[in-house]
């Protein structure tokens, strides 16, 4: 059950902040819900926990405006649990104890903007693989608006996550020394040169990484970038998909890799560790070309 903050500790706000989600399965329902499982049965199963305990901390985290009900189902009524402003702003809390858990309980405390294809964040992530992109999942876009990470209107999108488009407060020399983290525009400049090509294999193309909407404006224009850039800012997918992440600039940066998801946004293939740019970009196309090829032929009632 949840603890009461002692007198001793009234004023101090990791003290409130742990009464409120400190008890560990509040925080995996939380992470749960990011990541789109928002039914009772569902966290139920993902999370093996008594339905019993379930049902506490959710009313829990209900009474302190983490999560909101919402009604799916009307006769009998059924309830739906989602994040409400506090519960979204969580989003760092998790991705930083991720971090913390990746280097120092799953690592060997090495500081690294790379990865190893046999670490920790490598497994994660090829366990995407048949997991789906919550919807709705709408970030802020360049051309202005928000856009959803998966189109509706592509039978097959690539979404490619990247550290940033520059390094704002991190001179050049110091953003180089990151292992990993150099050559941060060309990822964007690949992608545009094969733009017309995934346009014609019917694959939609997202970038994302965590810089502000207007800091990926001003480099949409500069560069002519032709598909939209998205703003992770606030780790909304970054926590949804659990995507592995690096402080540069004391800045959370995402690492890359690239998702590719159909209409119905189920993951199908997942490129990580990259390492080599040009031949991931070479990759994503081939995959999405093949996954959009699927989705066309796919029988009519499969599509719908």
């Amino acid at each position: 059950m949840a603890r009461v903050v002692r007198e001793l500790d009234a004023g101090c706000a990791i003290a409130q902040a742990a009464a409120v989600v400190g008890e560990w399965w509040s925080l995996l329902i939380v992470r749960e819900v990011s990541r789109g499982r928002h039914r009772f049965d569902d966290l139920q199963s993902e999370l093996a926990i008594s339905r019993r305990v379930l049902a506490e901390r959710l009313k829990h985290l209900l009474d302190h405006a983490v999560l909101e009900r919402r009604a799916y189902q009307r006769r009998p009524v059924r309830y739906e649990y989602h994040l409400t402003d506090a519960g979204r702003a969580l989003a760092p809390v998790l991705i930083g104890l991720q971090d913390w858990a990746d280097r120092f309980v799953l690592g060997d405390g090495t500081l690294t903007a790379g990865a190893s294809p046999t670490g920790p964040e490598a497994t994660r992530l090829r366990a995407l693989t048949g997991t789906s992109v919550p919807y709705p999942l709408s970030l802020p876009a360049t051309g202005r608006g928000e856009r959803d990470v998966v189109s509706a209107d592509a039978p097959a999108t690539v979404i490619f996550t990247y550290p940033a488009t520059g390094a704002p407060g991190l001179l050049p020399e110091d953003w180089t020394r990151i292992p990993g983290a150099s050559g941060c525009t060309l990822e964007n400049r690949l992608f545009r040169a094969s733009a017309a090509a995934f346009a014609r294999a019917g694959v939609a193309l997202r970038g994302v990484s965590t810089q502000s909407p207007d800091e990926q404006q001003a480099f949409a224009d500069a560069e002519d970038i032709p598909f939209p850039l998205l703003s992770d800012v606030d780790l909304a997918l970054c926590a949804a998909l659990r995507l592995p992440t690096f402080r540069a600039g004391q800045t959370l940066r995402l690492k890359r890799a690239v998702v590719v998801a159909d209409a119905h946004r189920t993951i199908h293939h997942v490129i990580y560790p990259i390492a080599d740019i040009p031949s991931a970009v070479d990759e994503a196309l081939r995959l999405g070309a093949a996954l959009a090829d699927a989705g066309r032929s796919a029988p009519a009632s499969r599509r719908q």
